[in-house]
C-alpha cells in the first residue's frame, strides 16, 4: 500500500513536469498593429500601420519574472510615394506590401508585485526581451540580384503595462521593438548608383518592425503535489 502511495504521488509529479509548475501557468491572445522603419520609412509612422495578432503561453518563474512564447503575425507595407521622406524618394518610387509571421521567446520582468492578493495594487509596469525568428511571406523582391533566405532572426524588446481584471483574467497593453540584422523587408537595400534608377537605399542601415498591441490572458491555477500523510 505504501509502495502504491509512493507512485501515485511521483505520477502526480511527473504530471505537473517539473517544481515551478507551483506557479502559474498562462494562454491569451492579443490584437494590434505592425509597423517599420527602413529605406522607405525613417522615423514611426502610424499611417503604415497594419493589423496583426499573437497568440502566446507565459510561464511565471517567480513573482517578478515570467517567460513568454509567442506566435506573432500581420502585414507589413509602406511606399515611398505615400510620404516621400525626399526628392530621390520620389523618383525611387519603391513599395512593398508583405505578410510576416514571427515565432518568439521573451523574458519579462515585472516591477511590482501585482499579483499578491493581499494588496490593492492591481497593475505594473513590465520589460520584456528575447529572440525571434520571422518568415517573410508575400510579394517576390523588386531587387531581382538580391538573395537571402526569407526566414531571419530578430531580437524582441519592448514593454507595457499589465491590469488585473479578476484572479483568471487580466488585460496588458504593449509596445515591442523588433531589430532585424536584415535589410529586405522593404525590398530595398543596396544597389549601383552608376546607374540612375534609384532602386537603392542605404545597406548599413538595417530595417526594424514593432507590434503594438492589447492583450488577455487567462490565468491557470495548477495543483500542488499532494504529500504523503504516513511519513
Amino acid at each position: 500500500m505504501e509502495r502504491l502511495l509512493k507512485t501515485v504521488l511521483v505520477a502526480c509529479c511527473l504530471f505537473t513536469f517539473s517544481p515551478s509548475i507551483a506557479q502559474r501557468s498562462e494562454l491569451g491572445f492579443g490584437l494590434g498593429t505592425f509597423n517599420y522603419t527602413g529605406d522607405l520609412v525613417r522615423s514611426y509612422n502610424f499611417k503604415f500601420s497594419q493589423p496583426a495578432a499573437t497568440l502566446f503561453y507565459r510561464a511565471n518563474i517567480s513573482k517578478v519574472i515570467s517567460f513568454r512564447t509567442a506566435l506573432t503575425a500581420g502585414k507589413l507595407s509602406a511606399s515611398d510615394l505615400s510620404e516621400p521622406i525626399d526628392a530621390f524618394a520620389v523618383q525611387r518610387a519603391a513599395s512593398f506590401d508583405i505578410f510576416l509571421v514571427e515565432l518568439s521567446g521573451v523574458y519579462e520582468y515585472h516591477f511590482l508585485d501585482w499579483r499578491d492578493s493581499k494588496r490593492r495594487l492591481r497593475f505594473t509596469p513590465y520589460l520584456f526581451a528575447g529572440l525571434a525568428l520571422f518568415n517573410i511571406l508575400g510579394t517576390p523582391p523588386k531587387n531581382d540580384n538580391a538573395q537571402y533566405s526569407t526566414i531571419q532572426m530578430s531580437i524582441p524588446f519592448g514593454g507595457g503595462i499589465k491590469y488585473v481584471l479578476n484572479p483568471k483574467w487580466y488585460m496588458a497593453v504593449e509596445i515591442g521593438v523588433r531589430k532585424t540584422f536584415f535589410d529586405y523587408l522593404d525590398n530595398v537595400s543596396d544597389g549601383d548608383p552608376s546607374f540612375k534608377n534609384y532602386q537603392y537605399g542605404n545597406k548599413f542601415d538595417y530595417d526594424t518592425y514593432y507590434f503594438v498591441g492589447i492583450s488577455l490572458t487567462r490565468t491557470f491555477y495548477d495543483i500542488p503535489c499532494a504529500t504523503n500523510p504516513y511519513k
